[in-house]
């Protein structure tokens, strides 16, 4: 089964890639902003960006290439398969020297991705899932917290995410927290630790590749804002939102909007 052979490359490859940024998170090297707020990137983002490339595409050559750090080209549209990266997820708190920063690399094929992982190397943690199989951390199999109300429930969002405009229904009486990386959001709702996860902004496919397939093989119900499933290797490679929840509680977020 070529997932089966996928997963085994990625993960090695982002343990790998791992390790550099790991021994890069002191020393990042320079730093620059993107153009229209984009956000920093630094050397360590661009290492780990091309020993990732260099690594995934000489095994897999005919594969596709959609990286954050990589300009971006049609020619992924025509591959069969296509690898979805974020070389690191969370820059701002690499660069802060916080912990929670991850490496989030994918394979989507025919618009669904069936191969995800999702490293964390200062956490020790490592997140991965291939279709049909089940998600798992550092091994071990997870599931969602199985919430169904929505009073109360422990939501990772941006303070922004909760204004009234948002939400028709009424904002949801919901405990708030936050994350900096996406993939890392999804991966805490895959395992039980929070209850949902959700953005209402235009999200990269490179931020939510990983992290969606690993929540959907937990158990987690994940869409875009709208509750419509999400596809990748897009010409705009940009998803409408994500909400991800246990399905009841994705419902009732659902039924809020």
């Amino acid at each position: 089964m070529p997932e089966t052979d996928d997963a085994e490359l990625l993960l090695a490859v982002v343990r790998e890639a791992g390790a550099l940024a790991l021994a890069r998170a002191g020393a990042p090297g320079l730093v620059r902003d993107k153009p229209d707020g984009g956000g920093p990137v630094s050397e360590a983002d661009l290492e780990v960006d091309a020993l990732l490339r260099q690594r995934l595409l000489a095994a897999r050559p005919d594969y596709g290439w959609l990286s954050e750090e990589t300009e971006d080209g049609a020619a992924r549209l025509r591959a069969a398969r296509v690898f979805i990266v974020d070389p690191i997820d969370g820059t701002r708190a690499f660069l802060a020297g916080q912990p929670t920063w991850a490496i989030s690399a994918a394979i989507a094929a025919a618009g669904e991705v069936v191969v995800g992982v999702v490293h964390m190397p200062a956490l020790g943690k490592t997140y991965a899932a291939r279709a049909g199989a089940g998600a798992t951390r550092n091994g071990r199999p997870m599931a969602p917290s199985g919430r169904d109300a929505l009073d109360g429930a422990e939501v990772l969002a941006n303070a922004n995410q909760m204004l009234p405009e948002f939400w028709p229904g009424g904002v949801p009486a919901v405990q708030r927290h936050f994350r900096p990386s996406i993939a890392y959001r999804l991966c805490l709702v895959a395992e039980g630790r929070f209850d949902a996860t959700l953005t209402f902004r235009p999200s990269w496919e490179w931020d939510v590749a990983a992290g969606d397939l690993i929540a959907r093989e937990s158990g987690t119900a994940v869409s875009d804002r709208d509750g419509r499933p999400l596809v990748y290797n897009r010409p705009d490679p940009r998803v409408a939102g994500i909400i991800a929840a246990p399905p009841a509680l994705h419902a009732a977020l659902l039924a809020r909007r």
